[in-house]
């Protein structure tokens, strides 16, 4: 395998490790997250030298950064905020922005899935609206209602990060 197909691959092999034990036990343990943050740093650093801990260490802040701020308001739980700095650290910081957007896509059209499946699009759709307002007056804090706390029909995340992570790797021509 050439050096610049690890860093798809390993990415595409975490998350979808994330993505299957998120399905199958509704969470993402942390041996799986910090050991591949960990290798993350280990292989952008092997690949690129000390430039590649810094771009490790930036895709951790940037992946990272950005879905904490979902677990700051209850939308997201720790371990997609963990997964998320680990492929960050793997991909590195130019790779993160458009992982991200494909893990974002990808997590819209699956939430669109379950909205559907769970025969409550309308209501999902009002919901999603009033968060939106919520948070529009109320800055970065919890929903009342709506939050990871509140039973109702829950996705799990790192089925979006294993279908982002396969199209991002794919997407960018990795493994030709």
């Amino acid at each position: 395998m050439t050096s610049p197909a690890l860093v798809p691959t390993f990415a595409v092999a975490v998350a979808l490790c994330a993505g299957f034990t998120d399905v199958k036990d509704r969470l993402i343990p942390n041996r799986l997250t910090y050991s591949a943050a960990v290798a993350g740093f280990a292989l952008q650093g092997m690949l690129h030298g000390w430039n590649g801990l810094l771009l490790s260490a930036g895709g951790i802040l940037l992946f990272g950064g950005v879905f904490l701020l979902f677990y700051v308001v209850r939308a997201m739980g720790a371990g997609d905020v963990k997964l998320a700095a680990a492929l960050g650290s793997i991909a590195g910081f130019s790779a993160t922005r458009p992982l991200m957007f494909a893990t974002a896509v990808a997590g819209a059209a699956l939430a669109m899935s379950f909205m559907v499946w769970s025969g409550r699009l309308a209501e999902s759709w009002r919901n999603t609206l009033a968060i939106f307002g919520f948070h529009l007056r109320h800055g970065l804090q919890a929903h009342p209602q709506f939050n990871l706390d509140t039973p109702g029909v829950r996705m799990p995340y790192g089925l979006a990060f294993a279908a982002g992570t396969l199209y991002w790797a794919a997407s960018m021509g990795f493994w030709r």
